[in-house]
């Protein structure tokens, strides 16, 4: 896989143009192209990874920029734009190879498809903006397909830490360790541990002030004393941890939808179980939690 490199905007129009046509049906077989809603799943999943690509390239070529623009919105959390960038760009893209589908982003809101679409595309173009900001290379780039609410295609693309995951329902869950390597790939298929005991847990859960805001935070601290480890490793690296069998359960509260759609396939794809902190499915309930599957039950029975 390339190495994300500063990109223009000529280069940016360039590469889309010579890519985006690899993902969707001959315009001369399909000439409604907003009404077609049969794309398979791994073109779904193709042209989120090249969404990604895409997203690594604006969002290297600003971080650590000494000219980056930085402000604070009305809830305020920062936005830079690096973030306005990389989202802009995702939307062009997939209004030009999925115009029948909506996207929801976390900084343009809402934008309906040209048919209604039951298929949302869900983005948020820099996960961990604070870290961005600092130069902190704990950051990613989250890009999700639901279909009827239900996010069925993930990627999480950190290119300030050399790694990529992605999952799609029934393809699978696979982290890239080597993303920015040009010689080498750094592929595999990953799998939520079997640890089946709290005692022998590793827990990541974040924010502990969201905890307290949501009057949790005794619970958690009783949680915490039960399980072998706590660290919290920010923002949307937990979840890829439960992932990789890294991990046994990470969570927490005051979350969007595009901070949670694209995490959940990939931890289900791997073994785990995805939820909120009271057990609804999805990522329209404001909270996370994610576990390797066979602790789940005990962890929502331990934060009720």
């Amino acid at each position: 896989m390339r190495a994300p490199v500063p990109l223009s905007a000529g280069r940016f129009a360039l590469l889309w143009t010579n890519s985006r046509l690899l993902d969707q049906p001959d315009p001369g077989d399909c000439p409604n192209l907003g009404a077609v809603a049969n794309f398979s799943l791994q073109s779904d999943l193709a042209l989120a990874r090249q969404l990604a690509d895409m997203a690594d390239a604006i969002s290297m070529d600003r971080f650590r920029a000494n000219d980056l623009l930085v402000s604070m919105k009305p809830d305020m959390t920062h936005v830079t734009d690096a973030d306005r960038a990389v989202e802009a760009a995702l939307r062009g893209a997939l209004h030009d190879s999925r115009p029948g589908d909506s996207v929801l982003g976390e900084e343009a809101g809402e934008e309906a498809g040209s048919d209604g679409s039951h298929r949302q595309w869900i983005i948020d173009p820099i996960d961990g903006t604070a870290n961005y900001v600092r130069g902190v290379p704990v950051w990613a780039s989250l890009i999700s397909l639901a279909i009827d609410g239900v996010p069925v295609v993930g990627v999480v693309s950190a290119p300030a830490l050399g790694r990529r995951w992605w999952g799609a329902t029934g393809l699978g869950a696979f982290v890239d360790e080597q993303l920015a390597s040009t010689t080498m790939s750094g592929e595999r298929r990953i799998h939520a541990s079997r640890v089946a005991d709290l005692s022998d847990a590793s827990m990541s859960s974040s924010g502990l002030i969201r905890w307290e805001e949501a009057g949790k935070l005794e619970k958690y601290l009783a949680l915490s004393r039960r399980v072998w480890r706590t660290r919290d490793y920010g923002d949307m690296w937990p979840y890829m941890m439960v992932a990789e069998g890294l991990v046994e359960i990470a969570g927490e509260y005051d979350l969007k939808p595009w901070d949670m759609a694209a995490l959940i396939p990939i931890v289900e794809e791997a073994g785990g179980r995805f939820s909120s902190a009271t057990g609804e499915p999805g990522p329209w309930h404001g909270s996370a939690i994610a576990t390797n599957g066979l602790l789940h039950d005990s962890v929502l029975e331990a934060i009720r």
